[in-house]
């Protein structure tokens, strides 16, 4: 019997992932990406002597223990890569409270730097670390292993057992927004640190299971970049048989009697195969390449109503100067606000890649910077004045460098390179709807929220990613594509089944 064929849209991580769990069971898979390299948002360049790495940093559960570990082994993410344990999560500066703490993977020693700052919160802070540890003993990635569409009854009822010793922790004042939960602690320093540990919609549940990866040494860097990390994934779907046309923009997927039969390129070439699969942005896929004719009702709820992380500026310097001795993740939460395009920021991730030697050159450093801003002050500055959309970047970085100046004196005279990328530099290179670097804001409501990789109405087309999985992030972007494979086989009447590449 003929291999079915299968197009998948994007080469992102969820693309790639679909792509690798296609090859392993039979289908002949062709992968088509807008860019000219793989990676999606997990993306990293060149800039002079620098390498900028504007995706992924560390990877949860690289270890056994962790579901995800079989993922990536199946995936083949480890050949011939080193994944260094990650053992601080993140250091604050608070500029307004004049403290510095490092969120540590030493519970007791986080403990004691949280009571050491705000001793009036010591209970909450106590209940805090238990259930860190408490989700310690929570393989959280168990529960993405079978698609939500197959899982019956039996199916959830199995998961439920599972968490069962880490309820407590995953329900009532814990699935409220970090925010709220924050809003518990007296200490002002305390609140802003608990606020900003991930995003701010993240259910508190999120952090502790976060920080329980990072206590039992389940979370580690990408010590080659995300370029490398993707480029694991790409030579495993080569060496599978799959094939990736880049430089190949879909602007339409084609269907006859409600049945997917291939796509239509930018460039007005078409493309048959007997399955489509959009591993791509949610709302081009749906509203664009499809026009809007395969919603339903919470499809339609989810586009209209759900919140979208707001997207990214991402302001990277190369540095000649030696940061080694710097932590590489760090928050600096600031006394007065920054304005980025229209939007006033109290605090921003400032990372030193200084955890592997592919980033810069010895004795020097790359400096990262992340600001949370607006689309369309972007989009519409650069539509109407390029003149003015440059002068734009160049006041928030001079500010940006300001506020660094402030903790690091001459490291303003010491920048060799300036690499600037707005939200519309992330729309040009992925097509993410409105330069997004992830789908769904992962709030309690959407990481609690399965949502059907296949549309209403529609046969023969599937979708994989983040717009499917709301959370994003690597092992739900993989087990996203692992799904989709799954469903296929369940449909074909095939076994599903995988190899282990290391």
């Amino acid at each position: 019997m003929a291999e079915k064929s299968i197009i998948i849209i994007g080469a992102g991580l969820a693309g790639l992932a679909t792509g690798c769990y296609a090859r392993m069971n039979g289908y002949r898979a062709t992968i088509l990406e807008h860019h000219s390299e793989p990676g999606g948002v997990a993306k990293a360049w060149k800039h002079g002597d620098y390498l900028i790495d504007g995706g992924v940093h560390y990877l949860m559960g690289h270890r056994p223990g962790q579901s995800c570990y079989e993922i990536y082994r199946e995936l083949g993410v480890f050949k011939n890569r080193r994944y260094p344990d990650l053992t601080d999560y993140v250091h604050f500066i608070d500029e307004p409270g004049g403290n510095r703490v490092t969120f540590s993977g030493d519970l007791e020693r986080l403990a004691r730097d949280l009571k050491k700052i705000a001793p009036e919160d010591s209970k909450l802070i106590d209940e805090f670390i238990a259930g860190v540890r408490s989700l310690q003993r929570t393989d959280i990635f168990k529960m993405m292993e079978t698609p939500p569409e197959l899982l019956g009854i039996f199916g959830t009822v199995k998961q439920l057992w599972h968490l069962r010793r880490s309820l407590r922790y995953l329900g009532g004042a814990y699935n409220r927004p970090i925010t709220e939960y924050a809003n518990a602690a007296k200490n002002e320093s305390l609140r802003r640190m608990l606020t900003h540990l991930f995003l701010p919609e993240v259910p508190a549940w999120f952090i502790l299971l976060t920080l329980a990866l990072l206590a039992s040494r389940q979370m580690g860097f990408l010590a080659g970049s995300c370029k490398d990390f993707t480029a694991s994934l790409e030579e495993r779907f080569k060496d599978l048989g799959g094939e990736i046309a880049f430089d190949s923009t879909v602007k339409e997927i084609l269907v006859e009697n409600d049945r997917a039969v291939g796509v239509r390129l930018e460039n007005g070439t078409e493309h048959r195969c007997d399955v489509v699969v959009s591993a791509g942005d949610g709302y081009s896929t749906i509203f664009k390449m499809l026009g809007g004719r395969y919603t339903g009702k919470q499809i339609n709820k989810c586009y209209n109503t759900w919140q979208r992380l707001r997207p990214l500026m991402t302001v990277s310097f190369g540095v000649n100067r030696d940061f080694s001795a710097e932590p590489a993740l760090n928050f600096l939460l600031l006394k007065d606000k920054i304005t980025v395009g229209n939007v006033a920021v109290d605090g921003f991730p400032l990372r030193f890649f200084n955890y592997g030697n592919h980033f810069a050159p010895p004795g020097k450093t790359v400096v990262q910077v992340l600001l949370i801003t607006d689309w369309k002050f972007w989009n519409d500055l650069l539509q109407t004045d390029r003149a003015a959309y440059e002068a734009a970047k160049k006041t928030v970085t001079a500010e940006t460098l300001v506020r660094l100046e402030a903790h690091y004196p001459g490291i303003t005279a010491q920048v060799e390179v300036t690499d600037i990328a707005t939200p519309y530099t992330t729309w040009r290179y992925t097509l993410n709807h409105e330069g997004a670097f992830m789908g769904w804001a992962p709030t309690p409501k959407a990481l609690r929220t399965p949502l059907k990789k296949m549309l209403p109405g529609l046969d023969n087309f599937y979708m994989a990613g983040q717009w499917v999985m709301p959370g994003g992030g690597v092992p739900p972007c993989f087990y996203s594509g692992r799904h989709v494979i799954q469903l296929l086989c369940k449909r074909d009447g095939k076994k599903f089944s995988t190899s282990i590449s290391e």
